[in-house]
């Protein structure tokens, strides 16, 4: 575990760890957010809207009421570092039992990243992980990065224009964040969600194949299935879920375009 050796004694920040945060969700004894048994944590806000996000209610900044059939309920709680990271050291022993750890997830969890960092500074002997987009600022991204065991980055399409297009924002900052990612320490998987006839065509896999290439670390890729049930919670937010592609249709993972490059590319299944 690189990044613990790193993080001051828990002493020291209980007495200047004292920033705030927003979280929406603390899911327990996970096995598919990292290596391991882990409990993931999910922090609220976001600067994308992808069309096929399944977490809406991590994208406002604030505490928000959901409505849905077995009644009301409130995405979204205010913890200090401190509370939070008490939390989850009482899970810690049964983590390392479990070769896991915490995993940091969002919404996009570098809109929180001076808490977040905060956070893990406080755990106790812990794996952590962190899941991101890497549209954030660098300096945001090496504060949280540089503290973590793992990096899970999620890269969705290099075309500029189709980026936008879907996910409401420019990619190049995405795109700087994954340089000064592969020029830190910490290792990092590439993750790319296989959206039908947007991020999965032959196109897109191929660039993506291509940018992993020009990377000095030659990242390991990871695809991973579309998920049906995205459009789930859109109503409880408030918000319609209104895709511009057919989301019926059969996805087309290929790996080939990695494979013929010599990259190390996966299906998770």
């Amino acid at each position: 575990m690189r990044g613990m050796a790193a993080r001051p004694c828990l002493v020291t920040w209980k007495i200047c760890a004292m920033k705030t945060g927003v979280i929406f969700d603390i899911q327990e004894f996970m096995v598919h957010d990292g290596p391991g048994l882990r409990t993931s944590v999910f922090l609220k806000g976001c600067p994308l809207r992808c069309q096929w996000c399944h977490n809406p209610e991590g994208l406002s900044p604030e505490p928000q009421i959901m409505h849905g059939p077995a009644g009301d309920r409130l995405a979204g709680q205010k913890y200090t570092s401190e509370e939070l990271a008490r939390r989850l050291n009482q899970q810690a022993e049964v983590l390392r039992a479990g070769g896991g750890g915490v995993t940091f997830s969002g919404g996009e969890p570098l809109q929180q990243a001076e808490f977040l960092a905060e956070v893990i500074r406080q755990l106790e002997r812990t794996h952590v992980l962190l899941e991101t987009s890497g549209f954030a600022a660098e300096d945001a991204l090496r504060l949280v990065a540089g503290q973590c065991d793992l990096v899970y980055f999620d890269l969705k399409l290099i075309d500029s224009a189709l980026h936008r297009r879907f996910t409401g924002v420019d990619n190049a900052r995405i795109l700087e964040s994954l340089r000064v990612l592969d020029s830190l320490r910490t290792p990092y998987v590439i993750r790319v969600p296989l959206v039908p006839g947007v991020t999965d065509t032959s196109e897109n896999l191929a660039a993506i194949a291509r940018t992993a290439l020009s990377l000095t670390r030659r990242p390991r890729v990871e695809l991973l299935p579309y998920n049906r049930a995205a459009g789930g919670k859109y109503a409880s937010c408030g918000l319609e879920f209104r895709p511009e592609y057919d989301e019926r249709q059969a996805g087309h993972p290929d790996l080939t375009p990695f494979q013929s490059l010599g990259l190390t590319a996966v299906l998770i299944s």
